[in-house]
């Protein structure tokens, strides 16, 4: 029982001075820019009508694409345990292997860049 009890002043007197150094130590100057909303670079003051770049969804979409990958491949190493690692191993580079083939199209057709 000491030794919980150890654990939880510890821990306790731990996360409190982390907590108050967070407090003393920020700076909290707020300018115009930091009291803005962010609207992804748009004036939000302005015009609702304006016409705005479709690329910015095309790297809204990439980023889902490439956030499920990353999703679907967490699992992979409890995965290679199966009775059968070759057929995971296959999938996964055949996925892999997609999705790189449809980044470096993306690439090629200049897609990724902001700039026009």
């Amino acid at each position: 029982m000491n030794t919980i009890s150890l654990m939880f002043t510890t821990s306790l007197a731990l996360s409190t001075a982390l907590i108050t150094l967070n407090l003393w130590l920020t700076q909290t100057n707020p300018d115009q820019e930091k009291l803005s909303p962010y609207e992804c670079g748009f004036d939000p003051l302005g015009s609702a009508r304006l016409p705005f770049s479709i690329r910015f969804f095309l790297v809204a979409i990439l980023f889902l694409l490439f956030d499920l990958e990353i999703a679907l491949l967490l699992p992979l190493p409890w995965a290679i345990q199966l009775q059968s690692p070759i057929s995971t191993l296959t999938w996964t580079f055949t996925m892999i292997t997609l999705l790189t083939l449809g980044l470096i199209y993306e690439w090629m057709q200049r897609g990724l860049e902001w700039a026009e």
